[in-house]
């Protein structure tokens, strides 16, 4: 379709809350031998998991890359689509397109959903970022949009679609020490990237908390492992009671700003607890896994793992949660998650540690592609 000129905004586009109507999800394929301990073969497996759960509520495509692209037909059941694209790393979360849609009848539906393609950096650039090569995944954004033949908003700020969640009534969720980190767009104030925001996704407020999860360090505090809406007015923040947990002290943060907060409709925010597991940490075992080189942030034994049950997924009436082997904390997020959502199934992702050992989760895998809205 070709890139657009303007904002989003001056063409009527909005970015839509997660649980409105998708289309299908699109995941990409781990394989680097230096981020995916035993050449990806566990988190692969795990991969399957959550691409065959989501599927049961809604169309998923698959994105692995020539080397693999075999590989990924064989262990993927046969109704999940596999197209075959180069990437660097497989967090489609912050490397495919924000997609944004418009309500109004004008144009034709095809001109009705659009994607934009934020710069990358891989989290933080060439001193700071989780590798050092990064142009495959620079055009992951653009070959998505392509294939779905949608329009393209070209973005200069450098941002991941993980540093972002909204409510689709106009609110943002982000933390400061993301996007306001100096590794991503420091010549850009607080002011003026929250004037991006309001932009390019269509909201009139953003909410800002200070810090992402304790260990969190890949994305310098991506907000979809620490605090998300469920729905308007109702947010799930990660929650530790153990005031001794470095944790505690992020969180009690959070809650203060998120306590004396309004949403962009006035409403007062309704928060609700999602405790963290373990503390967990990377073993001996997963560490010697990894391929250590010099072109990826090495995977050290004894790192403590940015696990949260926030880094969940909400596909069309399904809730794809991670499960860490912590029984106690992994049942209660399912509690919790079936009562906060109880008109959707609660999915268990078995297994999920293999893809925190490789610093994100369920939602940071996954890019929803809204569903064309009704019009008006």
């Amino acid at each position: 379709m070709g890139d657009m000129v303007g904002s989003p905004v001056s063409h009527g586009y909005r970015m839509p809350a997660e649980w409105e109507p998708h289309s299908q999800t699109w995941i990409g394929w781990p394989e680097r031998p230096d981020n995916w301990r035993d050449n990806a073969v566990h988190a692969q497996q795990v991969f399957v998991k959550v691409a065959t759960a989501i599927s049961k509520f809604e169309p998923v495509t698959i994105c692995g890359s020539a080397a693999q692209w075999e590989n990924a037909r064989n262990q993927l059941p046969a109704h999940i689509r596999l197209v075959e694209m180069s990437m660097n790393d497989s967090w489609f979360r912050d490397t495919g397109p924000t997609i944004v849609v418009k309500s109004s009848n004008s144009g034709p539906p095809e001109q009705r959903i659009a994607g934009i393609d934020w710069t990358f950096n891989s989290w933080g650039g060439v001193d700071d970022g989780c590798y050092k090569d990064w142009s495959h995944d620079l055009l992951v954004a653009r070959k998505i949009l392509g294939i779905e033949k949608l329009p393209r908003f070209p973005h200069f700020m450098i941002l991941e679609g993980g540093s972002i969640h909204v409510d689709g009534e106009g609110t943002c969720l982000t933390t400061e020490e993301c996007l306001l980190n100096k590794n991503r767009n420091p010549d850009l104030s607080k002011e003026q990237i929250e004037n991006q925001l309001k932009e390019y996704l269509g909201v009139e407020k953003v909410i800002w908390l200070p810090r992402g999860l304790y260990g969190d360090d890949d994305t310098n505090g991506h907000i979809d492992n620490m605090c998300c809406f469920a729905r308007p007015g109702v947010v799930l923040l990660s929650w530790t009671d153990d005031e001794k947990d470095p944790q505690f002290e992020r969180s009690m943060e959070a809650m203060s700003v998120l306590s004396n907060a309004t949403d962009a409709r006035g409403r007062k925010l309704q928060i609700i607890k999602l405790h963290v597991p373990g503390p967990l940490y990377m073993t001996d075992e997963e560490a010697n896994g990894v391929t250590q080189d010099d072109e990826a942030k090495p995977r050290l034994p004894g790192t403590r793992l940015a696990a949260s049950y926030v880094n969940f997924y909400i596909a069309n009436k399904g809730i794809i949660t991670p499960q860490f082997g912590d029984k106690e904390r992994d049942e209660e997020a399912v509690h919790v998650l079936s009562q906060v959502f109880p008109d959707y199934e609660v999915v268990r992702i078995e297994g999920a540690r293999e893809i925190v050992l490789a610093g994100g989760n369920i939602h940071c895998i996954t890019q929803q592609q809204p569903a064309l809205p009704p019009t008006y």
